[in-house]
């Protein structure tokens, strides 16, 4: 007769509970942010908003504010959020933090997930023309291998 052993329910194993969107602002993004806040309050999981902020080569942009535009960028995002998730507070309760983090997008969003410990990456598919054919964030995300990641049209 062989014993019965209750191994027992691994608590917090059961989906993710860390959902990262990247957004830039862009109309993907902000769709993709939306997909994501599904996915987190289906699940639970805590969304993880984040802004990778460009970093600009040292006298690229003589005397061009370019730090404050970005910072800027990432102070509309806040806002934006902040007022849907308002607009839906009641009707979707969603944990949410919002991140920026500085470096290419692609670097930035992967500093961010391993940081942030996510377990799904969700991003906005690229609206540049020449990514379609060289390759986007999206596609280098998923070729990394090291989250399940949704790119969202």
């Amino acid at each position: 007769m062989t014993e019965h052993v209750n191994t027992g329910f691994e608590r917090g194993t059961d989906g993710p509970k860390v959902i990262l969107a990247g957004v830039d602002g862009s109309e993907s993004s902000l769709r993709a942010a939306a997909y994501a806040a599904g996915l987190a309050r289906r699940q639970n999981a805590l969304l993880a908003l984040v802004y990778v902020q460009p970093v600009v080569p040292a006298g690229a942009a003589l005397g061009a504010p370019v730090a404050d535009t970005t910072g800027e960028i990432a102070e509309g995002l806040v806002a934006e959020i902040r007022a849907s998730a308002e607009r839906l507070k009641g009707i979707y309760e969603v944990r949410w933090e919002f991140y920026t983090f500085r470096g290419d997008p692609y670097s930035g969003l992967v500093s961010a997930a391993q940081e942030l410990m996510a377990d799904a990456v969700v991003v906005g598919a690229s609206e540049q023309a020449g990514h379609r054919i060289v390759g986007s964030v999206a596609i280098r995300l998923v070729k990394a291998g090291r989250w399940p990641v949704t790119v969202v049209p």
